[in-house]
C-alpha cells in the first residue's frame, strides 16, 4: 500500500500544472494535500471527484484561501475527523484524521511560526496538542501514520544551510528540541528509518530560486508510532515532482 503526501500550495493552482493527471499516473493507495487555499465549494467536480478516489476536505473557517487539507483515498474509511476538538486549532482547516481501521492517519499541515511571537508560540501549543492527541491514540492500542508539512526542519542535515537558519523559525531551538520529544515519545521520522544522506530535501524558497541549485529544507515528513514500525517497508522523497515549492514525500506499508 502507498501512501503519499503532498503541500500543493494551493489546489487550484496545481490543477493548471497537471495535478489530477498526475496523481492517476502515481496511482497512491491514498493521497495527503496540505495548503490547498480552498474550501470544497469553490473546487471544480473534477478535484472533487477524481476517478477511482474519494475526496474529504478540511479548510479553514477564519480565513478564506488559507491553509486547509485534503485525503484522496481509493479506500473508504471508517470515520474521518477534522481537528482535534479545540477550536482555535480546528478552526484553520489543518487537521483530518482518517480511521482505516488497521491504523489511524492524520494529515496535517502544522502552522508556521515565521509571522511573529504570538504565531510561534500559537506553532508550539499546536505541536503539544498534537502530541497529546496523538498519544491518547496510542495509549488506546491505536497503530499511527502522521504526516504533512510539520514545517520544521529536525536536525542539521535537514536543511542546506543550518547555522545561516538558526534563528530562523523552522529551525529554531526550541522546535527542534519539540522534535526531539515527540520523536522520545516512540515516533519514527521513516524516511531516516531508510535514508541517512544529506541532501534530501522537500521546500525549497521560490524567490530565490532554491531548486536549481538544492539549497532547500526536509520539512515534510511520514511518521510511524513504534507499534506500526515494523509494518513500513520503505520511505522516500519525489524531489523531481514540479508544481509546488514543496515536493511530495512517501511511504510504502505492509498490512497484516
Amino acid at each position: 500500500m502507498r501512501i503519499l503526501s503532498w503541500n500543493v500550495n494551493g489546489i487550484r493552482a496545481i490543477q493548471k500544472k497537471g495535478f489530477i493527471d498526475w496523481l492517476l499516473t502515481e496511482d497512491p493507495d491514498i493521497l495527503c494535500v496540505q495548503e490547498t487555499k480552498a474550501a470544497p465549494e469553490q473546487l471544480s467536480n473534477e478535484l472533487l471527484n477524481i476517478n477511482g478516489y474519494k475526496s474529504y476536505f478540511s479548510s479553514s473557517t477564519v480565513k478564506k484561501g488559507y491553509s486547509g487539507v485534503a485525503i484522496y483515498t481509493k479506500q473508504e474509511p471508517v470515520k474521518i475527523e477534522n481537528g482535534f476538538g479545540i477550536p482555535k486549532f480546528d478552526d484553520e482547516g489543518r487537521i483530518i484524521i482518517a480511521d482505516y481501521k488497521d491504523f489511524i492517519l492524520l494529515n496535517i499541515y502544522y502552522p508556521n511560526g515565521k509571522q511573529n511571537k504570538e504565531r510561534l508560540q500559537y506553532k508550539m501549543d499546536f505541536y503539544d496538542e498534537f502530541l497529546n492527541y496523538a498519544n491518547k491514540l496510542v495509549k488506546k492500542g491505536k497503530k499511527l501514520i502522521i504526516c504533512g508539512d510539520v514545517n520544521t526542519a529536525h536536525k542539521e542535515i535537514d536543511l542546506a544551510r543550518p547555522k545561516e537558519n538558526s534563528k530562523v523559525s523552522g529551525f529554531l531551538p526550541i522546535e527542534r528540541e519539540w522534535m526531539d520529544k515527540f520523536i522520545a515519545n516512540g515516533y519514527h521520522d521513516t524516511f531516516r528509518m531508510f535514508n541517512n544522506e544529506p541532501d534530501n530535501y522537500t521546500w525549497w524558497d521560490q524567490l530565490t530560486r532554491a531548486r536549481e541549485r538544492n539549497v532547500g529544507w526536509r520539512i515534510d515528513y511520514f511518521f510511524v508510532s513504534n507499534n506500526f514500525k515494523k509494518n513500513v517497508k520503505d520511505a522516500f522523497i519525489l524531489p523531481d515532482i514540479m508544481g509546488s515549492d514543496h515536493c511530495p514525500v512517501g511511504i510504502d506499508i505492509k498490512l497484516k
